[in-house]
């Protein structure tokens, strides 16, 4: 008889916990106005540095 892969299992109880932690924060965000919580949905639009070469103001 094979054994048990515990390992295995404890993968697919975290992966599970973290899809329920996901649909409840995207339903709680969903009755707060449709507005990500924390905005990790969308990880291009996050606010970060500022770019290495703004453009130059126009008549430069």
């Amino acid at each position: 008889m094979a054994t048990p892969n515990y390992s295995y299992e404890k993968r697919q109880r975290e992966l599970a916990k973290k899809r329920k932690a996901e649909e409840k924060r995207q339903k709680k965000a969903h009755k707060a106005g449709d507005a990500p919580a924390d905005g990790a949905d969308d990880p291009g639009t996050a606010p970060g540095p500022a770019p290495a070469n703004p453009p130059a103001p126009p008549g430069e």
